[in-house]
């Protein structure tokens, strides 16, 4: 506040002008104003140093952290490994091999089985036969030793994980078994493997299609950070645990990148997550902090069934096969066969024709009123009238869940109830063997003996009495274009009537625009 003069002897002039009063202010007042503004310009100059440290500090790509921090006199946060620096996994000296436009191959893939060194023995023999030691790496990855002469070059190596009883365990139903099978990735990824693009696992009662396996992976940038699978076909497993979870059963695929990013912050990550189950749901936890998403492929197959697995297997989705799960905990595949005897033939139909395997195709005798549904490498099911393809896109629910609930609700796919009418339910003719044929394949598949054949032969011979002798059916199977998986298609099939008891079909490519439940094929 300026200070003026109370006396009025000193001032002659009673109304002053605002220049008189300025000359009149004191040297003093002068030097207090002045050190106001100079206040003023150093607080705001503070304030923009300050406000541009702290955005450098929010948006560097450096490590910069609080000084306390930097002369070790506070802990690190909990979260800091999640920087973007950190996550970015091209940094440093460990960078990434520049592939360009090269295919991708299974050399390109290393596989993580989990296995357990009390069921080895049996397991072994689910394992040799889809791995081919020639040109697969990968190894089994056990909680200990196991004899010598339970293993040989033609299946996997055997490595032994690494201790876990540093991490916690709390979960009262499950077993901690679920932390070492978890760390599974990150263990395949400090091998330091070359040329490694994609790490696969998965368990060791699971049948993998290799061929369909890197035509899958071949869709996504490698170099990129992917997670790969399918859930559970159990609504109330992915109601536990997640529907966005691939489960680890079915296979499981992760890019380098992402199986980069995982061997860095895992151990820690899962010290978060003690109470939860098992193997895939740390593991996808762990994903998720790392903000990836799951990429789903119907192909991979948890089959968490029970039973009698014909429902499932002959309505397979219209996309490459890529595994099956549990092969040990259904009924045999085909029957007449044990448990081994059929995933034998199973994964010998599979070698013989890898892309077209379990691939469904429909069409019509429209002047007996005959429906085929043709699954490749499987059965042939004849139905003595017509089935719209709509119907039969459902899976006959020939199975339970795991655990034991039957009902349609229970699944997460679409589910029909199982025929119940005997003049309904169709012929079943399984495969009984397969071979080359040129560039094609011949499957001989052979009716299947039911026991209510008599029932059928007796109340409904005026519908299925073109039927009555048919023993066999032959199916010539033409190979898939490199690219149906891109775009997949159910296949078309044309019928060709050999004699009463011998039928014959031929299932190939549909021709662009044909219906594909005629007869044409490409």
């Amino acid at each position: 506040m300026t200070t003026m003069s109370t006396n009025p002897n000193t001032n002659p002039n009673p109304n002053p002008n605002p220049k008189d009063q300025t000359n009149l202010r004191s040297p003093k007042s002068r030097r207090w104003r002045q050190s106001q503004v100079a206040t003023a310009v150093i607080a705001i100059a503070a304030l923009l140093i300050s406000t541009a440290a702290w955005l450098s500090l929010v948006f560097s790509g450096s490590p910069t952290l609080p000084v306390a921090r930097l002369q070790n006199k506070a802990p690190a946060p909990a979260f800091t490994q999640y920087q973007n620096d950190s996550v970015s996994v091209f940094d440093g000296e460990d960078d990434p091999v520049e592939w360009g436009d090269e295919e991708l191959s299974l050399d390109d893939v290393v596989f993580g089985i989990a296995g357990s060194s009390g069921l080895w023995k049996q397991r072994k023999e689910y394992v040799r036969l889809w791995w081919r030691p020639d040109v697969m790496r990968g190894h089994v990855w056990m909680e200990e030793k196991v004899p010598e002469e339970q293993n040989d070059e033609s299946l996997p190596p055997i490595m032994v994980s690494e201790d876990i009883s540093r991490f916690r365990y709390t979960n009262p139903t499950g077993h901690p078994s679920g932390l070492r099978i978890s760390r599974i990735i990150s263990e395949c990824f400090r091998l330091r493997l070359p040329k490694v693009r994609w790490f696969v696992l998965a368990d060791d009662d699971t049948i993998i299609n290799v061929v369909n396996l890197v035509a899958v992976l071949s869709k996504y940038d490698a170099s990129e950070m992917v997670y790969v699978g399918s859930p559970s076909e159990s609504h109330s497993a992915n109601t536990y645990f997640s529907h966005s979870m691939a489960f680890g059963g079915g296979g499981i695929a992760i890019s380098y990148p992402l199986a980069k990013a995982l061997s860095e912050i895992q151990d820690e990550c899962l010290e978060r997550y003690p109470k939860l189950y098992g193997s895939d749901d740390r593991l996808y936890a762990c994903i998720t902090e790392l903000g990836v998403p799951l990429t789903r492929e119907p192909g991979f197959h948890q089959c968490d069934i029970r039973g009698n697995a014909h429902g499932l297997l002959s309505s397979h989705p219209i996309a490459p096969f890529v595994s099956i799960h549990h092969v040990e905990a259904v009924d045999p595949i085909y029957p007449g066969l044990n448990s081994l005897e059929s995933l034998k033939l199973f994964t010998q139909a599979m070698r013989l024709q890898p892309s077209s395997f379990l691939q469904r195709s429909i069409c019509y005798d429209r002047r007996h009123h005959l429906t085929f549904s043709v699954s490749l490498g499987y059965v042939v099911q004849v139905f003595p009238q017509i089935v719209l393809p709509r119907d039969l896109e459902r899976s006959e629910q020939t199975y339970s869940a795991w655990n034991g609930i039957s009902k349609r609700s229970e699944f997460d796919l679409d589910t029909k109830d199982a025929y119940r009418s005997v003049c309904k339910k169709p012929i079943l003719l399984f495969l009984k063997d397969i071979r080359s044929q040129g560039n094609a394949t011949l499957g001989s598949y052979m009716r299947s003996r039911a026991k209510d054949d008599f029932k059928r032969t007796v109340l409904c011979f005026p519908r299925s009495r073109h039927l009555r002798h048919l023993r066999e059916i032959q199916v010539l199977g033409h190979p898939l274009t490199k690219k149906w998986h891109l775009v997949p298609r159910r296949l078309c099939c044309k019928l060709n009537q050999n004699s009463d008891e011998v039928l014959r079909l031929t299932v190939g490519q549909c021709a662009k625009g044909a219906s594909g439940s005629f007869t044409d094929y490409k």
